[in-house]
Formats: structure tokens, sequence, C-alpha cells
């Protein structure tokens, strides 16, 4: 095997429920989630629930996407 070889490992188990998505505008957004739940969702793929209700295995950066109208509004009433 050279340098330049690369190794793909088709044993590799994807962890995202296609389920989850339920094909809404949630994906636009970024989401407020428990902070508990984040830790666990980066290392075993578990699902974590917005607090406007979405459920998914978040896999992109949130800063790329601009807040959740629905999740803000409920933050906001929780202060």
């Amino acid at each position: 095997m050279t340098e330049t070889d690369t190794l793909i490992d088709e044993s590799l188990d994807e962890k995202v429920d296609r389920g989850l998505d339920d094909g809404g505008d949630h994906d636009k957004f970024s989401h407020y989630v428990k902070k508990n739940a984040i830790m666990p969702s980066a290392v075993d793929g578990t699902p974590v629930i917005a607090l406007c209700g979405k459920k998914w295995v978040p896999n992109r950066d949130p800063q790329r996407y601009s807040i959740c109208p629905e999740c803000k509004e409920i933050f906001e009433s929780l202060k």
C-alpha cells in the first residue's frame, strides 16, 4: 500500500435514522437542544429533540444556519 492509497471501511454502520427527517423546513435552521443531550449524540449518534419538537441526529455545523424561530421563541419564553 502506498501513501496515496485510500482505505474504505465498508463495515461502518451509519447511525442516521432517515425516518427522523420530517421533510419540513426544520433542516434549514439550527435548533436549541438540552446541553446534556449534545455529547451522547456526538459520541453514540443518539437522536436529540429540539425545543420545537424536531427529532434528529445532528451532523452539520449549526453556526452555518440561522436559529429556528420556533426554538428561539420557546427559549426566550423560558428566561
